[in-house]
Protein backbone atom coordinates (compact mmCIF):
# COMPACT_ATOMS: atom_id res chain seq x y z
CA UNK A 1 0.00 0.00 0.00
CA UNK A 2 1.10 3.05 -1.12
CA UNK A 3 0.95 5.86 1.60
CA UNK A 4 1.49 9.87 0.79
CA UNK A 5 3.18 10.29 4.43
CA UNK A 6 5.34 8.20 6.50
CA UNK A 7 5.73 9.63 9.62
CA UNK A 8 8.74 8.58 12.14
CA UNK A 9 7.86 9.13 15.44
CA UNK A 10 4.52 9.64 17.46
CA UNK A 11 5.61 12.74 19.77
CA UNK A 12 3.98 15.63 19.32
CA UNK A 13 5.17 17.08 16.11
CA UNK A 14 4.43 13.99 14.33
CA UNK A 15 1.05 13.27 16.30
CA UNK A 16 0.02 16.66 14.87
CA UNK A 17 1.39 16.37 11.43
CA UNK A 18 -0.67 13.56 10.81
CA UNK A 19 -3.51 14.81 11.65
CA UNK A 20 -3.51 17.76 9.83
CA UNK A 21 -2.38 15.74 6.38
CA UNK A 22 -5.02 13.39 7.07
CA UNK A 23 -7.74 16.04 7.21
CA UNK A 24 -6.50 17.63 4.36
CA UNK A 25 -7.11 13.69 2.06
CA UNK A 26 -3.81 12.78 2.27
CA UNK A 27 -3.19 8.60 3.70
CA UNK A 28 -0.94 8.51 6.61
CA UNK A 29 1.32 6.09 8.60
CA UNK A 30 2.56 6.61 11.69
CA UNK A 31 5.52 4.22 12.88
CA UNK A 32 7.72 4.21 16.29
CA UNK A 33 10.57 2.61 17.90
CA UNK A 34 8.58 2.56 21.08
CA UNK A 35 5.80 0.42 22.43
CA UNK A 36 3.64 3.39 22.63
CA UNK A 37 2.71 6.85 21.08
CA UNK A 38 3.23 10.02 22.72
CA UNK A 39 7.10 10.49 23.06
CA UNK A 40 8.51 11.89 25.48
CA UNK A 41 5.16 13.50 27.00
CA UNK A 42 3.49 9.51 27.18
CA UNK A 43 1.93 9.47 30.48
CA UNK A 44 0.43 6.11 32.35
CA UNK A 45 -1.92 5.30 34.79
CA UNK A 46 0.08 3.90 37.75
CA UNK A 47 -2.36 3.88 41.68
CA UNK A 48 -4.63 6.37 39.86
CA UNK A 49 -1.92 8.59 38.71
CA UNK A 50 -0.66 9.92 35.40
CA UNK A 51 2.47 8.99 35.68
CA UNK A 52 5.16 11.46 33.70
CA UNK A 53 7.20 8.29 32.46
CA UNK A 54 10.55 10.70 31.25
CA UNK A 55 9.67 13.45 33.00
CA UNK A 56 7.46 16.54 34.14
CA UNK A 57 6.24 17.90 31.27
CA UNK A 58 3.72 20.88 31.99
CA UNK A 59 2.23 22.89 28.78
CA UNK A 60 1.92 26.61 28.88
CA UNK A 61 1.55 29.44 26.03
CA UNK A 62 1.12 32.77 24.75
CA UNK A 63 -0.18 31.55 21.60
CA UNK A 64 -4.01 31.55 21.19
CA UNK A 65 -3.86 29.50 18.46
CA UNK A 66 -2.04 26.46 19.88
CA UNK A 67 -4.01 26.41 23.23
CA UNK A 68 -7.39 26.43 21.04
CA UNK A 69 -6.00 23.58 18.57
CA UNK A 70 -4.49 21.82 21.72
CA UNK A 71 -8.17 21.82 23.34
CA UNK A 72 -10.21 19.97 20.57
CA UNK A 73 -8.52 17.36 21.86
CA UNK A 74 -8.32 17.42 25.63
CA UNK A 75 -9.85 19.85 28.23
CA UNK A 76 -6.86 21.42 30.88
CA UNK A 77 -6.48 21.45 34.78
CA UNK A 78 -5.32 24.45 35.85
CA UNK A 79 -2.07 23.38 37.32
CA UNK A 80 0.49 26.32 37.65
CA UNK A 81 4.01 25.49 38.00
CA UNK A 82 5.81 26.86 41.45
CA UNK A 83 8.61 24.80 42.28
CA UNK A 84 10.49 24.52 45.38
CA UNK A 85 14.03 24.71 45.37
CA UNK A 86 16.09 23.35 48.29
CA UNK A 87 19.30 24.19 48.72
CA UNK A 88 20.70 21.96 51.83
CA UNK A 89 17.54 22.11 53.71
CA UNK A 90 17.03 26.03 52.87
CA UNK A 91 13.76 26.26 51.14
CA UNK A 92 13.13 28.82 48.61
CA UNK A 93 10.40 30.02 45.78
CA UNK A 94 10.96 30.01 42.35
CA UNK A 95 11.37 31.58 40.42
CA UNK A 96 13.03 33.96 41.68
CA UNK A 97 10.81 36.71 43.71
CA UNK A 98 9.59 38.58 46.52
CA UNK A 99 9.82 35.13 48.61
CA UNK A 100 12.89 34.10 47.53
CA UNK A 101 14.56 37.70 48.19
CA UNK A 102 13.11 37.58 52.26
CA UNK A 103 14.40 34.22 52.64
CA UNK A 104 17.97 34.98 50.76
CA UNK A 105 18.42 38.21 52.45
CA UNK A 106 15.69 39.07 55.07
CA UNK A 107 14.20 41.95 52.73
CA UNK A 108 10.51 43.09 52.95
CA UNK A 109 9.77 45.62 50.08
CA UNK A 110 10.56 45.64 46.73
CA UNK A 111 12.31 48.82 46.56
CA UNK A 112 14.81 47.11 49.25
CA UNK A 113 15.00 43.67 47.06
CA UNK A 114 16.04 45.77 44.29
CA UNK A 115 18.84 47.56 46.20
CA UNK A 116 20.01 44.15 47.38
CA UNK A 117 20.42 42.46 43.57
CA UNK A 118 21.83 45.54 42.08
CA UNK A 119 24.79 45.95 44.80
CA UNK A 120 25.72 42.48 43.28
CA UNK A 121 24.70 42.31 39.79
CA UNK A 122 27.66 45.38 39.88
CA UNK A 123 30.26 42.65 39.84
CA UNK A 124 30.01 41.60 36.12
CA UNK A 125 30.25 45.49 34.45
CA UNK A 126 31.04 43.88 31.02
CA UNK A 127 28.46 42.09 28.96
CA UNK A 128 28.01 38.48 30.30
CA UNK A 129 30.70 36.22 28.50
CA UNK A 130 29.44 32.77 30.12
CA UNK A 131 26.48 31.66 31.73
CA UNK A 132 28.16 32.64 35.30
CA UNK A 133 28.31 36.51 34.69
CA UNK A 134 24.84 36.31 33.09
CA UNK A 135 23.37 34.46 36.24
CA UNK A 136 25.26 37.20 38.40
CA UNK A 137 23.97 39.98 36.57
CA UNK A 138 20.53 39.05 36.79
CA UNK A 139 20.12 37.87 40.73
CA UNK A 140 23.61 38.59 41.91
CA UNK A 141 26.32 36.15 43.43
CA UNK A 142 24.39 34.78 46.64
CA UNK A 143 21.18 33.48 44.44
CA UNK A 144 23.49 32.36 42.03
CA UNK A 145 25.78 30.14 44.19
CA UNK A 146 23.08 28.73 46.29
CA UNK A 147 20.34 28.31 43.54
CA UNK A 148 21.96 28.39 40.21
CA UNK A 149 25.29 27.17 40.20
CA UNK A 150 24.78 23.57 41.87
CA UNK A 151 21.50 22.82 39.80
CA UNK A 152 23.01 24.19 36.43
CA UNK A 153 26.10 22.26 36.59
CA UNK A 154 24.75 18.63 37.51
CA UNK A 155 21.79 19.45 34.66
CA UNK A 156 24.66 20.23 32.42
CA UNK A 157 27.55 18.15 33.11
CA UNK A 158 29.84 21.34 33.04
CA UNK A 159 30.94 24.24 34.78
CA UNK A 160 28.78 27.30 34.48
CA UNK A 161 31.72 29.26 33.16
CA UNK A 162 31.79 26.72 30.20
CA UNK A 163 28.41 27.38 29.64
CA UNK A 164 26.81 30.11 27.29
CA UNK A 165 25.24 33.18 28.63
CA UNK A 166 21.70 32.53 27.05
CA UNK A 167 20.77 29.24 28.52
CA UNK A 168 19.73 31.36 32.02
CA UNK A 169 17.73 34.17 29.94
CA UNK A 170 14.74 32.11 30.56
CA UNK A 171 14.89 32.24 34.27
CA UNK A 172 12.27 34.45 35.45
CA UNK A 173 13.14 37.46 38.11
CA UNK A 174 10.23 39.24 40.15
CA UNK A 175 9.75 41.84 42.60
CA UNK A 176 6.32 40.70 43.15
CA UNK A 177 5.14 37.59 45.24
CA UNK A 178 4.38 35.90 42.40
CA UNK A 179 5.13 31.93 42.21
CA UNK A 180 4.06 31.18 39.09
CA UNK A 181 7.19 29.60 37.40
CA UNK A 182 5.63 30.30 33.60
CA UNK A 183 4.99 34.12 32.45
CA UNK A 184 2.40 32.63 29.98
CA UNK A 185 -1.60 33.32 29.84
CA UNK A 186 -2.12 29.95 28.95
CA UNK A 187 -0.96 26.71 31.47
CA UNK A 188 -2.18 23.56 32.83
CA UNK A 189 -1.98 19.78 32.37
CA UNK A 190 -4.22 17.39 30.10
CA UNK A 191 -6.93 15.93 31.93
CA UNK A 192 -6.62 12.61 31.86
CA UNK A 193 -3.12 12.61 30.93
CA UNK A 194 -1.04 13.59 27.48
CA UNK A 195 -1.35 10.25 25.90
CA UNK A 196 -5.33 10.33 26.18
CA UNK A 197 -4.54 13.62 24.31
CA UNK A 198 -2.18 12.18 21.50
CA UNK A 199 -4.64 9.06 21.00
CA UNK A 200 -7.20 11.20 20.23
CA UNK A 201 -4.83 13.19 17.75
CA UNK A 202 -4.20 10.25 16.04
CA UNK A 203 -8.00 8.98 16.38
CA UNK A 204 -8.64 7.31 12.98
CA UNK A 205 -4.88 7.39 11.76
CA UNK A 206 -2.76 4.25 11.37
CA UNK A 207 -0.24 3.50 13.84
CA UNK A 208 2.53 0.81 13.86
CA UNK A 209 4.97 0.82 16.97
CA UNK A 210 7.86 -1.00 17.55
CA UNK A 211 8.93 0.01 14.28
CA UNK A 212 12.77 1.04 13.98
CA UNK A 213 12.84 3.63 10.99
CA UNK A 214 16.55 3.83 10.57
CA UNK A 215 17.17 -0.46 10.87
CA UNK A 216 14.77 -0.61 7.82
CA UNK A 217 15.04 3.09 5.85
CA UNK A 218 14.85 1.90 2.11
CA UNK A 219 11.82 -0.57 3.08
CA UNK A 220 9.92 2.75 4.74
CA UNK A 221 11.13 5.01 2.33
CA UNK A 222 9.52 2.58 -0.46
CA UNK A 223 6.27 3.10 0.83
CA UNK A 224 5.50 6.62 1.09
CA UNK A 225 6.26 9.86 -1.76
CA UNK A 226 7.41 11.82 1.71
CA UNK A 227 8.65 11.37 4.97
CA UNK A 228 8.11 13.33 8.00
CA UNK A 229 11.12 12.60 10.11
CA UNK A 230 11.11 13.69 13.66
CA UNK A 231 14.26 11.47 15.30
CA UNK A 232 17.80 13.31 15.80
CA UNK A 233 18.81 14.50 12.42
CA UNK A 234 22.91 13.03 13.04
CA UNK A 235 21.20 9.58 12.75
CA UNK A 236 19.34 9.94 10.08
CA UNK A 237 22.75 10.38 8.20
CA UNK A 238 24.34 7.37 10.09
CA UNK A 239 26.33 9.91 12.11
CA UNK A 240 28.91 10.68 9.02
CA UNK A 241 29.56 13.85 10.30
CA UNK A 242 29.91 13.17 13.57
CA UNK A 243 27.91 12.64 16.64
CA UNK A 244 25.98 16.02 17.91
CA UNK A 245 26.08 16.32 21.40
CA UNK A 246 23.22 16.25 24.00
CA UNK A 247 22.17 16.06 27.83
CA UNK A 248 20.07 12.49 28.91
CA UNK A 249 18.14 12.31 32.01
CA UNK A 250 17.76 8.98 33.73
CA UNK A 251 14.84 8.27 36.59
CA UNK A 252 14.52 6.58 39.90
CA UNK A 253 10.93 5.78 40.56
CA UNK A 254 9.17 4.70 43.72
CA UNK A 255 5.48 3.86 44.82
CA UNK A 256 5.73 5.40 48.39
CA UNK A 257 2.46 3.96 50.89
CA UNK A 258 1.66 7.67 51.55
CA UNK A 259 -0.16 10.50 50.56
CA UNK A 260 2.30 12.76 50.57
CA UNK A 261 5.92 13.12 49.99
CA UNK A 262 7.12 16.52 49.34
CA UNK A 263 3.86 18.68 49.08
CA UNK A 264 4.83 20.00 45.65
CA UNK A 265 4.64 18.71 42.45
CA UNK A 266 8.74 19.83 41.63
CA UNK A 267 11.43 20.88 44.02
CA UNK A 268 14.75 21.23 42.48
CA UNK A 269 17.83 20.37 44.54
CA UNK A 270 20.39 23.25 44.17
CA UNK A 271 23.47 21.91 45.70
CA UNK A 272 26.28 20.07 44.05
CA UNK A 273 26.12 17.36 46.47
CA UNK A 274 23.05 15.75 46.38
CA UNK A 275 23.59 14.16 43.07
CA UNK A 276 19.67 14.34 41.60
CA UNK A 277 18.55 17.40 39.97
CA UNK A 278 15.34 17.53 41.19
CA UNK A 279 12.57 15.47 42.42
CA UNK A 280 8.59 14.87 40.69
CA UNK A 281 5.71 14.13 42.54
CA UNK A 282 3.46 12.90 39.68
CA UNK A 283 0.44 13.17 41.54
CA UNK A 284 0.82 16.86 42.55
CA UNK A 285 -0.11 17.61 38.51
CA UNK A 286 -3.71 16.51 39.32
CA UNK A 287 -3.91 17.61 42.55
CA UNK A 288 -3.67 14.76 44.68
CA UNK A 289 -6.87 13.63 42.82
CA UNK A 290 -8.18 10.54 40.78
CA UNK A 291 -10.85 11.59 37.98
CA UNK A 292 -13.15 11.62 40.66
CA UNK A 293 -12.08 14.05 42.78
CA UNK A 294 -11.12 11.96 45.50
CA UNK A 295 -7.82 11.71 47.41
CA UNK A 296 -5.97 9.09 46.16
CA UNK A 297 -3.80 7.05 49.05
CA UNK A 298 -0.39 6.75 47.33
CA UNK A 299 2.52 8.63 45.79
CA UNK A 300 5.03 8.48 42.97
CA UNK A 301 7.97 10.19 42.98
CA UNK A 302 10.69 10.82 40.55
CA UNK A 303 14.74 11.80 41.18
CA UNK A 304 15.92 12.81 38.19
CA UNK A 305 19.89 12.56 37.32
CA UNK A 306 21.46 14.14 34.48
CA UNK A 307 23.79 12.56 32.46
CA UNK A 308 25.95 13.08 29.46
CA UNK A 309 24.48 11.13 26.27
CA UNK A 310 25.91 8.44 24.50
CA UNK A 311 24.69 6.24 21.68
CA UNK A 312 21.90 4.03 22.78
CA UNK A 313 20.61 6.47 25.30
CA UNK A 314 17.40 8.57 25.01
CA UNK A 315 18.33 12.29 24.11
CA UNK A 316 16.80 14.87 26.03
CA UNK A 317 18.51 18.46 25.85
CA UNK A 318 20.63 19.80 22.46
CA UNK A 319 23.62 21.29 23.75
CA UNK A 320 23.58 24.32 22.23
CA UNK A 321 26.85 25.74 21.78
CA UNK A 322 29.20 26.85 19.10
CA UNK A 323 30.58 23.59 18.23
CA UNK A 324 27.42 22.08 18.22
CA UNK A 325 25.97 24.59 16.10
CA UNK A 326 28.30 24.34 13.69
CA UNK A 327 27.80 20.38 13.40
CA UNK A 328 24.03 21.14 13.62
CA UNK A 329 24.26 23.18 10.64
CA UNK A 330 26.62 21.10 8.23
CA UNK A 331 23.87 18.37 9.11
CA UNK A 332 21.16 21.32 8.20
CA UNK A 333 22.88 21.33 4.77
CA UNK A 334 22.51 17.67 3.96
CA UNK A 335 19.01 17.59 4.69
CA UNK A 336 17.77 20.77 2.76
CA UNK A 337 18.94 18.59 0.00
CA UNK A 338 16.77 15.68 0.93
CA UNK A 339 13.49 16.96 -1.07
CA UNK A 340 11.48 14.03 -0.06
CA UNK A 341 12.27 14.32 3.83
CA UNK A 342 10.86 17.06 6.22
CA UNK A 343 12.73 17.02 9.35
CA UNK A 344 10.84 18.27 12.50
CA UNK A 345 10.58 18.93 16.12
CA UNK A 346 13.40 18.69 18.95
CA UNK A 347 15.43 16.04 17.91
CA UNK A 348 15.07 16.64 13.84
CA UNK A 349 16.16 20.37 14.90
CA UNK A 350 17.91 20.02 16.92
CA UNK A 351 16.55 22.75 19.32
CA UNK A 352 15.19 22.81 22.70
CA UNK A 353 11.40 23.14 22.19
CA UNK A 354 9.10 24.10 24.71
CA UNK A 355 5.66 22.35 23.98
CA UNK A 356 4.19 24.91 22.69
CA UNK A 357 6.88 26.08 19.52
CA UNK A 358 7.02 22.70 18.72
CA UNK A 359 2.88 22.88 18.38
CA UNK A 360 3.27 26.64 16.68
CA UNK A 361 6.05 25.10 14.23
CA UNK A 362 3.84 21.60 12.77
CA UNK A 363 0.78 23.95 12.26
CA UNK A 364 2.68 26.59 10.37
CA UNK A 365 4.08 23.57 7.99
CA UNK A 366 0.92 22.26 7.84
CA UNK A 367 -0.79 25.30 6.11
CA UNK A 368 1.14 24.44 3.05
CA UNK A 369 -0.08 21.82 2.94
CA UNK A 370 -2.81 22.26 -0.10
CA UNK A 371 -5.44 19.52 0.20
CA UNK A 372 -5.96 16.38 -1.42
CA UNK A 373 -7.76 16.30 -4.29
Amino acid sequence: MMYDYLIVGSGLYGSIFAREATNKGYKVLVIDKRDHIAGNIYTEKIEGINFHKYGAHIFHTNIKEVWDYLNQFATFNRFTNSPVANYKGELYSMPFNMYTFNKMWKVVTPEEAATKIEEQRNEIKCKPRNLEEQAIQLVGRDIYEKLVKGYTEKQWGRECKDLPAFIIKRLPVRLTFDNNYFNALYQGIPIGGYTKMVEKILDGIEVRLNEDYLERKEYWNSLAKKIVYTGPIDAYFDYSLGYLEYRSVCFENEVLDIQNFQGNAVVNYTDRDTPWTRIIEHKWFEFGKDENGNDLPKTIISREYSSEWKPGDEPYYPVNDEKNGRLYTAYKELADKEDSVIFGGRLGEYKYHDMDITVASVLEKCKKLTRRK
